[in-house]
């Protein structure tokens, strides 16, 4: 019997591998989600931090440009496997932790995308009830209750109708924001002092690194753990290098604008450093015309909403590759009510709730970091496509733990955190144990999260060196026919119905 095509606006696939006849799109779509998303405001800020490093303007530039393309290129690689498998990051990282095993990576996922969530709703929730205010359409709670409703209901809508809506959205948010974007560039172009910027001098190459690696880990490496999830649509045919680039081109165009356009702010005056620093978006207003704030706020808001609705879609999907057996709009409904909490914690309860909670997503992003590395080692030495029944079966040749990857992973963790200074929470003074190698935790390399780097880099060079083996075994069976239609998952070992593993060979 034919399968009737879904004429369902609402997306019904959850962590399934994509059927080949719903396959679709080329490289080149990836840009409009990636740049939506990263075109936020605060990438200003880091123009001002970069500077913090005692760097000259040009250090700084080509330091946060190469941080940049750098970090969302380990973006754009991980890309590639979406298309390979047609299914999820955190599916397909069971290649490399095993079935059962890529559970723990899965669980670090949802966390870390539901607090990046929680934490850029937020942001644009009290950027929203300020404008309200602003505007004197109302005081006090008010605002933050008509902003919550719209932001997070926006949000939310987005994430449970999937990726059809998710990516309409997103082309229109990358096309209103940077028509605004280049417009307060424009009218605040005045307020830069070019004489200044020959006037700071060079840093050293221990200061233009934690530069660059402070960029790296405030950009690229924050998408890592979600990067196959946009791509899992496209065709096995699509082009790995347009995938790469137009993930990578997307993703850090905006922000090389953004950081550059900060740099040069905070060059031309000290009081506009400080202003950019610590709140970009009040310091952009300042130099605004009154009649364009509107629009400023609105682009503002657009580009945080814009990350949170990226995130509250993939953390449904974590949820599911953790092994909780529901449908993806309901995984997304889920998302949705946290985050409500969250917001509704931070906006009317908590003054002091934002820096403790980064500090945790900082901490967490180091094992993630360790992840990206093995990942993106996966994608590098794979030769052949993944296997799609085998994903999805603990008795197949991913088997259900890896315990070499693990070995890894804990090694990279362990050393990442002794390499972090977290300030943000006076629980997370533990960190930075090792970082008396580097001048201690006030030194220059103290606030360039090396930690990061390193965990990222044992990752990275672990896997290529220890899991080569592994994945030539993997390699070395025949790939099972694709499923005509989506793989459905329903069983308890979550293998497909009907289908009859192979002998089990030991790849570890």
């Amino acid at each position: 019997m034919e399968k009737q095509k879904d004429t369902s606006l609402i997306e019904d696939t959850g962590i399934d591998t994509i059927a080949e006849e719903d396959r679709k799109g080329t490289p080149k779509d990836l840009f409009w989600p990636w740049f939506a998303a990263n075109i936020s405001i605060f990438g200003i800020s880091y123009g001002a931090w970069a500077l913090g490093f005692g760097l000259s303007f040009g250090q700084a530039l080509a330091m946060s440009v190469v941080g940049l393309v750098v970090s969302f290129l380990l973006v754009g690689i991980i890309s590639i496997a979406g298309k390979r498998g047609n299914a999820p990051t955190m599916v397909i990282t069971r290649a490399t932790f095993g079935v059962e095993g890529a559970k723990v990576p899965s669980a670090l996922s949802w966390i870390a995308t539901l607090g990046w969530e929680i934490s850029l709703t937020t942001t644009a929730v009290l950027a929203l009830s300020a404008a309200i205010e602003s505007l004197g359409w109302g005081t006090g709670a008010g605002p933050k209750i008509i902003s919550t409703i719209i932001v997070v209901g926006l949000v939310a809508i987005a994430g449970i109708f999937g990726y059809d809506l998710i990516m309409k959205c997103q082309q229109v948010i990358t096309i209103v924001t940077g028509i605004v974007t280049i417009g307060f560039f424009i009218l605040g172009w005045g307020s830069i002092d070019f004489s200044a910027i020959g006037s700071i001098p060079a840093g050293s190459v221990p200061s233009m690194l934690g530069c660059c690696f402070f960029v790296m880990t405030g950009f690229g490496i924050g998408w890592v753990n979600i990067a196959a999830d946009y791509s899992r649509y496209l065709p096995r045919k699509a082009s790995n290098g347009g995938i790469v680039f137009w993930t990578t081109f997307g993703a850090s165009i905006a922000n090389v604008f953004l950081v550059g356009y900060g740099l040069l702010l905070a060059v031309s005056n000290a009081d506009l450093e400080q202003a950019v620093s610590d709140n970009p978006i009040g310091a952009i207003s300042s130099i605004l015309p009154t009649w364009y704030l509107v629009p400023f706020t609105i682009i503002a808001i657009l580009g945080l909403m814009s990350g949170a609705i990226m995130d509250n879609y993939s953390n449904g999907l974590a949820l599911l590759s953790f092994g909780i057996k529901i449908p993806r709009t309901a995984a997304a409904a889920i998302t949705a009510v946290l985050t409500v909490i969250g917001v509704v914690y931070v906006s009317f309860f908590s003054d002091s709730f934002i820096g403790p909670f980064q500090g945790f997503l900082t901490t967490l992003g180091v094992p993630l970091a360790v992840w990206a590395g093995m990942f993106v080692a996966d994608v590098i030495l794979r030769k052949k496509d993944y296997d799609t029944v085998d994903l999805y079966n603990p008795k197949g040749r991913y088997g259900a733990w890896n315990t070499k990857s693990f070995i890894i992973f804990i090694v990279g963790t362990i050393v990442g955190w002794g390499l972090v200074v977290n300030s943000a929470a006076n629980w997370l003074a533990w960190q930075g144990y090792l970082l008396g190698i580097f001048g201690g935790k006030d030194g220059t390399w103290a606030s360039a999260n090396l930690g990061v780097i390193i965990a990222l880099a044992i990752g990275l060079f672990g896997a290529l060196i220890f899991q080569r083996s592994d994945i030539r075994a993997q390699e070395s069976i025949p790939l099972h026919e694709e499923p005509q239609t989506a793989t459905v998952i329903d069983h308890e070992d979550e293998t497909p119905e009907g289908f009859s593993p192979e002998p089990l060979v030991d790849v570890r």
